[in-house]
């Protein structure tokens, strides 16, 4: 079985949605790290010298490489990423070898006999 690791930096307050969909299209677990910041094209909005940024969370999801198309389009769509600049972005990477998972194995097994 291959693995990708989709990274996900999106909208504190879109991080639930965000991995309840994920979750439902086909993600069997996760990782969040708070309290992330990034910039995009243009800086961030400043007023009385105070930057006007939201906190990003970065969430890494390791998945099945059949199912991860599926879950990072379904990620996109979930934090709104085509609809608001600035709202999040995600992308997948290939993993060479994983351990620690062979209690999600089963689960994924089953999924991708489902999806394929």
């Amino acid at each position: 079985m291959h693995f990708k690791l989709i990274l996900a930096f999106v909208e504190d307050r879109s991080t639930q949605a965000v991995l309840d969909a994920a979750r439902k299209a086909g993600a069997t677990g996760s990782t969040v790290i708070n309290q992330a910041r990034g910039e995009g094209a243009e800086k961030s909005k400043t007023f009385f010298g105070l930057t006007l940024e939201t906190q990003r969370d970065v969430i890494l999801l390791l998945v099945e490489e059949h199912l991860s198309r599926h879950i990072l389009e379904t990620i996109a769509q979930a934090g709104g990423f085509r609809d608001r600049p600035g709202s999040g972005i995600a992308f997948q990477v290939d993993v060479e070898d994983a351990v620690g998972i062979d209690h999600q194995l089963r689960k994924l097994a089953q999924l991708v006999e489902e999806e394929l």
